[in-house]
């Protein structure tokens, strides 16, 4: 392993062959900005693929992005080419259709011979076997602001081929009114008020017991679940992501402490990385092991809550797509919603506001003209209402998402649509 400048990371990467080398980043929160401005400094022309970039390529147009997930720097780039996967499936193109030309990480700073991911573990595991095994680098920025996680982003210093040491913040969302960050919102556009994000949360909270296992994501809707969840007792955490309103949890007392807390990757205050530093209840493990549905569905009373953009009058979700335009991918959402229905006592819930304020439509539709992100929930939750599916036909469901979730202005012309689908036959 090699100690590199700038300079020499840059000479690095320029070694790299092939007309589009593909490399693989840190994402999310993890995004390595200094190994970026490296790697764009070395190759006109590559393929960079990353889960949620927070780096916004559009001012290299040479560079190609591939990603599962887009995030905010690739979601408007013309040279985005989006992968429509299910997060769990992605670590398998390493090894076949999409392998590694190198890794750029962004890491801890070594302890015991090893360096953390940190906040993101993810896909990144994968990565970096295929990269190994084909001789190709893994290259690391190394940061005393990222926190030291331990499970399966450990990794040997041997397994790298050179690091650089930078001093530069890890990426924290804005604070909501809350205090939970706000980040990854599927729902874009003016916040909602608070007491309907506060209804959500409390609908969500009433399919949580004593015992259950949680998925929950970011931003206010989970973040106030949360809160309304701090009275039960023996919460177990198995997900994608987890942010501050776990921290929540746990200091309420409402956690298991006999059960680690596991999760791929973290986005959130600096509170909360500070809190995952060395902290051996936190479990970070690897894509295809957080979301493998028949893991998830191992755990007993799963509740797996995700969010939605659309809700049509066939329980279809969109959570991917603004406009016939990609906004975000599947994510975790089809592995969880199919992992918790099949958990003995589980529960896959959709939230939604019901009214988009900012373009003064229904996000109740009669029919997505989206590709679908997800279906067959147990339940979608609105400011409105709650809509219990499972087992309903599917005008009983239609019916339910009409009367009980979709907003009053919306509810006579989706009763008209409902009629011209064939949906009203159990309407009163």
């Amino acid at each position: 392993m090699d100690h590199l400048t700038l300079e020499g990371m840059v000479r690095r990467l320029e070694r790299l062959g092939g007309r589009e080398p593909r490399v693989v980043l840190s994402g999310n929160a993890a995004t390595p900005r200094t190994l970026v401005e490296a790697l764009t400094t070395a190759l006109e022309t590559c393929r960079v693929f990353q889960l949620n970039s927070m780096c916004d390529f559009a001012e290299y147009p040479s560079v190609i992005c591939e990603t599962p997930f887009v995030g905010p720097g690739m979601r408007h780039n013309p040279m985005l080419d989006y992968l429509p996967m299910r997060l769990s499936l992605v670590p398998r193109l390493f090894d076949t259709v999409r392998p590694p030309d190198a890794v750029l990480l962004h890491t801890s700073l070594p302890r015991n011979g090893k360096v953390s991911l940190g906040i993101e573990v993810n896909i990144l595991p994968a990565a970096i076997e295929q990269a190994r095994a084909r001789g190709a680098p893994v290259l690391a920025q190394v940061n005393p602001h990222m926190p030291y996680t331990f499970g399966d982003g450990e990794i040997p210093l041997d397994d790298l081929d050179g690091i650089l040491e930078v001093d530069e913040p890890v990426h924290s969302p804005e604070p909501l009114a809350s205090g939970a960050p706000q980040e990854r919102d599927a729902n874009p556009g003016p916040p909602a008020p608070p007491d309907s994000a506060q209804a959500i949360g409390e609908r969500i909270a009433r399919f949580a017991t004593d015992g259950t296992t949680l998925q929950l994501g970011i931003g206010a809707i989970p973040s106030l679940a949360a809160l309304e969840m701090t009275d039960r007792r023996g919460l177990r955490i198995w997900t994608e992501m987890i942010s501050d309103c776990v921290v929540d949890l746990e200091q309420a007392g409402a956690l298991d402490p006999a059960v680690p807390i596991t999760t791929s990757f973290l986005i959130g205050s600096r509170q909360l990385y500070d809190w995952v530093d060395g902290n051996e209840r936190v479990h970070m493990r690897r894509t295809e092991t957080t979301n493998d549905p028949a893991r998830i569905a191992a755990h007993p009373s799963m509740l797996s809550v995700n969010a939605a953009m659309e809700v049509d009058l066939f329980a279809q979700a969109n959570a991917s797509y603004i406009h016939e335009r990609i906004y975000s991918g599947f994510g975790g959402q089809p592995d969880f919603v199919s992992g918790a229905v099949h958990s003995a006592g589980g529960h896959a819930v959709v939230a939604l506001h019901a009214w988009h304020d900012k373009s003064d439509t229904s996000r109740i539709v009669p029919v997505l003209n989206n590709p679908v992100t997800s279906f067959q929930h147990t339940a979608v939750v609105s400011e409105h209402g709650c809509a219990e599916l499972f087992g309903r036909s599917q005008h009983a469901q239609a019916q339910l998402l009409i009367e009980e979730v979709a907003d009053p202005r919306a509810r006579d012309s989706l009763r008209k649509a409902a009629g011209r689908l064939g949906l009203r036959r159990d309407f009163d």
